[in-house]
């Protein structure tokens, strides 16, 4: 089983979503022994925002006169999608910023959005390439946004761009209001390590009936 940790916040040491990362990908191998994880730092090693270069991967690998640039930034999201197609597991941390996702996040998913491999238009609409994986976002919030808040495009859109690419097991791990005060952080952050045993029961369940078996 291959996982793939990805973070995105570049607060190091003192990131609430980074510490519910390193939480989620400890449980998940101590029920999985034998996963393989891949980690991706996004705040250290994030792809380019898209320009005219880096959006050489919409013309195919066989198009004629891709540019040295185009070429370069084609081998960046072939990476970066076949990392993610690899995975059977994807652990996101996801902190809020400005109301949404980190640009660097943001800037990843760009990459790997792509015709014919995580997603693709039928004459029935859209449809996902990327099932069968199994996403768990850490979400972390200075302040407190109650499920349908206008002003929340964090959660809204990765479940919106994860279920475009046809992931239905979607799980969020959210720790809120960490801003608004010590006691307010540590209530979060103890709410946060609850979910992680309860989302990850299934996977901890699955392993102990695999040891049984």
């Amino acid at each position: 089983m291959k996982l793939l940790h990805i973070d995105s916040s570049p607060l190091g040491a003192q990131s609430a979503s980074r510490e519910l990362t390193r939480r989620i990908v400890a449980e998940w191998q101590a029920a999985h022994g034998a996963t393989v994880v891949q980690y991706l730092d996004l705040a250290v090693d994030a792809p380019s925002h898209l320009d005219q270069d880096s959006l050489g991967f919409r013309l195919g690998p066989d198009a004629a006169d891709l540019t040295d640039a185009q070429r370069r930034e084609n081998i960046v999201s072939e990476r970066l999608v076949r990392q993610f197609l690899e995975a059977d597991v994807v652990v996101v941390g996801a902190p809020m910023y400005n109301f949404s996702v980190p640009s660097q996040l943001k800037a990843w998913i760009d990459r790997i959005a792509q015709a014919g491999r995580t997603f693709r238009y039928t004459d029935k609409g859209p449809e996902g390439l990327a099932g069968g994986k199994t996403v768990i976002v850490a979400s972390s919030r200075g302040g407190a946004y109650p499920d349908g808040s206008a002003m929340e495009h964090q959660e809204s859109y990765l479940k919106a761009v994860f279920g475009f690419f046809g992931i239905t097991d979607l799980r969020f791990v959210r720790a809120e209001g960490l801003a608004m005060g010590d006691a307010a952080r540590a209530a979060a952050m103890e709410q946060a390590a609850f979910a992680i045993q309860a989302q990850l029961a299934p996977a901890a369940n699955e392993g102990q009936a695999a040891l049984r078996a």
